[in-house]
């Protein structure tokens, strides 16, 4: 039994080393009450994307169980309420037995996070045992035989005080005294800095390029005479000076959390298909290039996309439970070639075939108006999905009620009809606005009939 152990704890340290050749990561979240059990979802991923690490948000039995034998790199993370437990040893120790040890190394946790943006929050109480129980829980793990796990702790952006330029990147002074041991100790343990970019949360009409990465002058750092392009690099760039000059650039840096939500509600003007899709698919390319960063060049960005599914119980505003890139039928909300069958459905020049938010226009008649259209054979389901939608981000669907001009006649594909087209008309006659998740097509023929006029 012990010879058998060795062996798979050996596995587990060679598929370690083995993951430098990725770094493609996701957040799988659980705030839904439609998500599919975690067994589909971790087959979902080894055989059907690219992705080979996930982050979960808790140590979830079930999770953890799914993705033994996978090969995909887990990250789990110890409850806030834990904290001030972890730093006592005999309570990380049965952390470490209840939530680590039945499940390791088959399953291939390479890291736990004490809790989650602690700085952030500013819980005083959490905050002072933050390190302590990171030290406490890393020795737990070691006397339990697992030394291939890493101890860590994500943070958001706001532990910086400056982010612009990049090259001038530094701690808040209130956190300088937190984070220069927490970074002694994640050099010594050989861990890694985890924060968590995102450039959905710096957006201005004005940065609109430079957030989603689309091309745009750059601003341009006179420190260092380099002109940053693409928001992600800036603010990776930002931390790793402030880690630099405390005298700790050599820790590695995770991206444990960025992404951009494809719908928001009144008053949200960044969340839209359009963005979620060029912010995403651009920051895929850039992560699985392993480019690095100005400040990083040729260096492996570990990156976590957030998220796996739009999770319909988030709190907060309808951005925050539109994050994700799959609705929980494991459909596409859009498509940046992070699954495996689109990749292989790339033209002859490499470039990715329409994707999901993108659709190909049909042919015009003469060149004149184009009306959007539901597909043949799309069912009702799909198309009341599309009313819906479209009917909660502001669009005008009072013609489809009863009594309005288009209520007749009375059946889900003729009411989608309406409203798919009055979102693609009112939203500025761009293809993937007539996308719908492949059920919408534009035509060169006026649906309008009788006393309903399609706009």
């Amino acid at each position: 039994m012990a010879t058998h152990r060795r062996l798979l704890l050996l596995t587990a340290a060679l598929l370690h080393l083995l993951a430098a050749a990725s770094a493609i990561g996701i957040n799988y979240g659980t705030l839904g009450n439609n998500l599919p059990p975690p067994a589909q979802v971790a087959n979902f991923i080894k055989t059907q994307t690219i992705i080979d690490r996930v982050k979960i948000f808790d140590t979830n039995p079930d999770i953890l169980r799914a993705f033994a034998n996978t090969g995909i790199a887990v990250t789990v993370t110890a409850g806030n309420g834990d904290i001030p437990a972890l730093t006592q040893l005999a309570f990380a120790r049965q952390w470490v037995a209840i939530n680590i040890a039945p499940f390791y190394p088959q399953t291939r946790i390479i890291r736990i996070l004490v809790g989650n943006e602690i700085l952030h929050w500013g819980d005083k109480r959490l905050v002072i045992n933050l390190l302590p129980a990171m030290r406490t829980l890393h020795n737990a793990l070691v006397l339990a035989g697992f030394r291939g796990i890493q101890v860590s702790t994500a943070h958001s952006l706001g532990i910086l005080e400056v982010s612009e330029p990049p090259s001038l990147g530094r701690f808040r002074p209130a956190y300088t005294r937190i984070l220069v041991p927490m970074l002694k100790f994640l050099r010594d343990t050989k861990s890694a800095f985890l924060v968590n970019p995102y450039p959905y949360f710096g957006y201005s009409p004005q940065k609109n390029n430079y957030a989603l990465f689309k091309p745009n002058r750059g601003i341009y750092d006179k420190f260092t005479r380099i002109t940053y392009t693409n928001m992600f690099d800036g603010l990776l760039d930002a931390v790793y000076s402030a880690m630099k000059a405390t005298g700790y650039g050599d820790v590695p840096i995770v991206a444990a959390e960025t992404g951009w939500p494809s719908l928001g509600g009144p008053g949200e003007p960044a969340p839209t298909l359009a963005n979620a899709m060029s912010y995403n698919g651009n920051l895929l390319r850039h992560a699985s290039s392993r480019r690095g960063t100005p400040l990083m060049p040729n260096r492996r960005i570990e990156t976590y996309i957030f998220a796996l599914f739009n999770e319909n119980q988030k709190p907060g505003p309808i951005a925050e439970r539109n994050f994700g890139l799959f609705w929980p039928d494991f459909s596409p909300v859009y498509k940046i070639e992070i699954l495996r069958s689109e990749r292989q459905q790339r033209g002859a020049r490499g470039r990715p075939r329409t994707p999901v938010g993108r659709a190909r226009r049909a042919p015009r008649r003469g060149g004149g108006k184009q009306w959007c259209m539901p597909k043949q054979g799309v069912s009702d389901q799909a198309l009341q999905a599309n009313i819906d939608y479209v009917c909660s981000v502001g669009v005008d669907c009072r013609p489809i009620q009863g009594g309005g001009p288009c209520f007749e006649p009375n059946n889900v594909r003729a009411h989608a009809s309406y409203v798919m087209n009055s979102f693609y008309q009112t939203k500025g006659h761009q293809a993937y606005n007539c996308d719908f998740s492949g059920t919408g097509v534009l035509t060169s023929v006026n649906p309008s009939h009788g006393a309903c006029r399609y706009i």
